[in-house]
């Protein structure tokens, strides 16, 4: 194998949110693995088993992304409720003890379900939403750039203060834009229309959007290149008509008006992460990235 076959090979992943074979996290986790990264996955099987959908067998997932491994890669996993901090720090610690590093961090993390609408807030409802979606994946992209900050722990920047670029010829700057850490986040369809019925869910992931720019200028300063993914319509089990909580009518109606007749599935986005962590998307960063079959075209 070379390089080309396996371009992530020697680099080690954290997914999360990878509980389901029928979720984007597992696509993921698989299509890096694929590619030859060593793969350490989060779950957090509860949330799952309180949805329409229901819980999966997680020993099935788990050997799902091993069988996914190319070469002498290997593969963890760990559950845990990362709207508890220290269970972030707990995760992020033990995705490094796999092997020492983890080069690449794909926060597909999400509560979904007790929603509504804005008649429906209240603060639990729009807390438990932030704590999930945005307070989590900052808290745990705060982790992982950690590793490469160049500062005293314990500083703190003023608001238009540069974290402090390092010059081409500086050891501490990357050698290669190719081989920097990636990072890439999760964001949803909230700024191309309304999303009835989910204003928790959509404020949480418009923040997470919403400061895309800015956190991926200061993490681009230490090397990291970070990016946010709007998968679009994926079905992964909430579009099905036995464990949907939509009005089956009006989604066979969306779906029969999409370009090309049919939902996307967890691979489609999967390809397009793929890609952005590898060598290949070294020159693409800060930016909202939607893949949605044409769903916005309509």
């Amino acid at each position: 194998m070379t390089h080309h076959d396996l371009p992530l090979a020697g680099r080690t992943a954290l997914v999360t949110g990878v509980s389901r074979r029928q979720g984007i996290g597992y696509a993921v986790a698989r299509e890096l693995a694929g590619l030859g990264a060593n793969v350490f996955t989060h779950h957090y099987a509860p949330h799952d088993a309180d949805q329409p959908w229901g819980a999966d067998d997680l020993d099935a997932v788990e050997h799902g992304v091993r069988e996914a491994l190319r070469g002498d890669a290997v593969c963890g996993a760990q559950g845990g409720d990362l709207r508890d901090p220290a269970q972030v720090d707990e995760l992020f610690d033990d995705a490094r003890a796999l092997t020492g590093t983890v080069e690449i961090l794909v926060c597909n993390h999400a509560r979904s379900g007790g929603d509504g609408s804005i008649l429906d807030m209240s603060a639990a409802a729009l807390d438990a939403f932030w704590a999930t979606n945005t307070r989590s994946t900052l808290l745990l992209t705060r982790r992982f750039a950690q590793q490469s900050r160049r500062d005293e722990p314990g500083t703190t920047s003023r608001p238009g203060e540069r974290l402090g670029r390092a010059a081409p010829s500086d050891p501490a700057a990357p050698s290669d834009p190719a081989t920097a850490p990636k990072v890439v986040w999760m964001t949803s369809g909230q700024e191309a229309g309304p999303m009835r019925g989910e204003v928790a869910y959509a404020t949480s992931k418009a923040a997470l959007a919403g400061v895309t720019a800015t956190v991926a200028a200061e993490l681009l300063e230490l090397g990291i290149v970070l990016n946010t993914v709007n998968p679009g319509p994926v079905n992964t089990g909430y579009l099905d008509p036995g464990t949907t909580d939509r009005p089956l009518a009006e989604l066979e109606e969306l779906r029969a008006a999409t370009p090309f007749g049919r939902w996307g599935e967890p691979t489609d986005p999967a390809r397009l992460i793929g890609w952005l962590v590898s060598p290949a998307g070294s020159w693409m960063v800060g930016q909202r990235l939607t893949t949605d079959g044409g769903f916005g075209l309509q």
